[in-house]
C-alpha cells in the first residue's frame, strides 16, 4: 500500500498492467513496487480511455476535472499531453473521496492494514504490504475486531467432554 501522495504521483507509462504493479518512489528515493487487485485492474483501462476511444499512453495517471488556467499552470510533467488536464493534487483527491465515497484519504491505508490483521495475515506480510520497516509501526494499524477476539477466546475455552 502506497501513500496517497505516491499514488497521485504515478504516470501512465510506469504502470505494468500485465503484472498489476507499478514502481513508486518512497522516502529516501528508494524504488518499491505497489501491486493492485483484480478490481483495480478492471477499472484502470476505463481511467486511461480517451473520449475518442483511444488510450492514454503517458502523462499523469490521475487527472483533475478541468484544464488548468494559465495563471496556475503546473509544470509540464504534471500536464496530460493527451487532454491538457493537470495532475490531480492531494487536497482535491481528499475532497472528492470525502464527497463521493464518504472516505478519508489518509485512513484508507490504515483501514486496509486493519482488514489484513483481522484476516489473520501474518505481521511480516502486513509490513511488506504497507511497506513498514518497523513491526511497531505496522502493529498500530492492526487492531483485532470483535470476531477475531471471539475466535481466540474459543481456542482458550476448555474442551467439552463427550460421553
Amino acid at each position: 500500500m502506497a501513500a496517497a501522495a505516491e499514488v497521485l504521483a504515478l504516470n501512465v507509462e510506469d504502470l505494468d498492467l500485465e503484472h498489476r504493479r507499478t514502481p513508486v518512489r518512497s522516502k529516501g528515493s528508494a524504488t518499491e513496487w505497489v501491486y493492485w487487485d483484480s478490481g483495480t485492474a478492471h477499472l484502470l483501462p476505463r481511467l486511461l480511455r480517451l473520449p475518442d476511444g483511444s488510450t492514454r499512453t503517458h502523462g499523469p495517471l490521475f487527472l483533475s476535472e478541468r484544464r488548468s488556467v494559465p495563471a496556475r499552470r503546473p509544470a509540464a510533467v504534471d500536464i496530460c499531453p493527451h487532454t491538457g488536464r493537470a495532475r490531480l493534487g492531494y487536497d482535491r483527491a481528499r475532497v472528492l473521496l470525502e464527497k463521493y465515497a464518504g472516505l478519508d484519504l489518509h485512513q484508507l491505508r490504515h483501514s486496509a492494514a486493519t482488514h489484513l490483521g483481522e484476516a489473520e495475515v501474518p505481521l511480516q506480510l502486513i509490513m511488506g504490504k504497507t511497506r513498514r520497516k518497523n513491526p511497531r509501526t505496522a502493529m498500530r494499524y492492526v487492531k483485532p475486531g470483535a470476531e477475531a477476539i471471539a475466535k481466540v477466546t474459543e481456542i482458550l475455552a476448555p474442551r467439552r467432554r463427550t460421553h
